[in-house]
């Protein structure tokens, strides 16, 4: 049985939820407020990170490392299509774009917005709590553009992200996009060829978790859920 600790706005964690669900495992979910530090949490990862997946109270922690362990452990024992390319090239081309993803996008871009609109509303002052931080919220959102511009034009010129077929390059921009979509911050009606590719993952059964969070006292915007949106 697997366990996942998590968090709704960490696109790590959602992109572990998609893996799970695309490959049909059955998993327990716990959401894990690593802001508070948890001494049971920080036993088994004192760097307070997340994702964290326990495989029979074994710890697998980053999203990197879930996803070579479930494509490893999982990924030849379903009927669905793996999510790790034959091909060398094209693997490489996935762990590229995973690492501009969780990486450069989360650095850049999504570390500030979910930190300033979401993680300051649920800790208290003495924690770092308190209003958004306008000049962070403002380079956040210039760093936005030329990230939706380059993730507009892969999904323009190749079938998937990494190439002809799915694989675990779309989980993380799936998963990354996301939390920016959630609250608002993509213009979709700017970048058409992402905007349908978008559409496509909405589309897919493992992405159903996804639209049902909710996050207390932040609502999505309204077309969040929407599939043709």
């Amino acid at each position: 049985m697997y366990t996942l600790f998590h968090h709704p706005m960490y696109a790590g964690s959602r992109m572990v939820r998609l893996m799970l669900g695309e490959y049909g495992i059955e998993a327990q979910f716990h959401e894990e407020p690593v802001w508070e530090r948890r001494e049971p949490f920080l036993d088994v990862n004192p760097a307070a990170t997340l994702p964290v997946m326990a495989h029979f109270e074994n710890p697998i922690i980053g999203a990197q490392v879930c996803v070579e362990y479930l494509e490893e452990v999982e990924g030849s024992k379903g009927s669905a299509p793996r999510l790790f390319p034959e091909d060398a090239l094209t693997r490489a081309e996935m762990r590229r774009l995973i690492d501009w993803m969780l990486l450069k996008l989360e650095t850049e871009v999504l570390r500030y917005i979910v930190r300033e609109r979401v993680i300051k509303r649920l800790v208290p002052e003495s924690q770092g709590g308190g209003p958004p931080d306008s000049q962070a919220l403002r380079a956040a959102r210039t760093n936005i553009r030329y990230h939706l511009d380059y993730t507009d034009w892969l999904a323009g010129t190749r079938n998937w992200m990494a190439g002809d077929t799915l694989s675990c390059a779309d989980l993380a921009a799936a998963a990354s996009l996301s939390v920016l979509d959630y609250l608002g911050e993509i213009r979709w009606e700017d970048h058409a060829a992402l905007k349908e590719w978008y559409a496509r993952m909405k589309s897919r059964p493992a992405f159903r978790a996804l639209l049902a969070d909710r996050l207390r006292g932040i609502p999505p915007v309204s077309h969040y859920v929407d599939l043709d949106f």
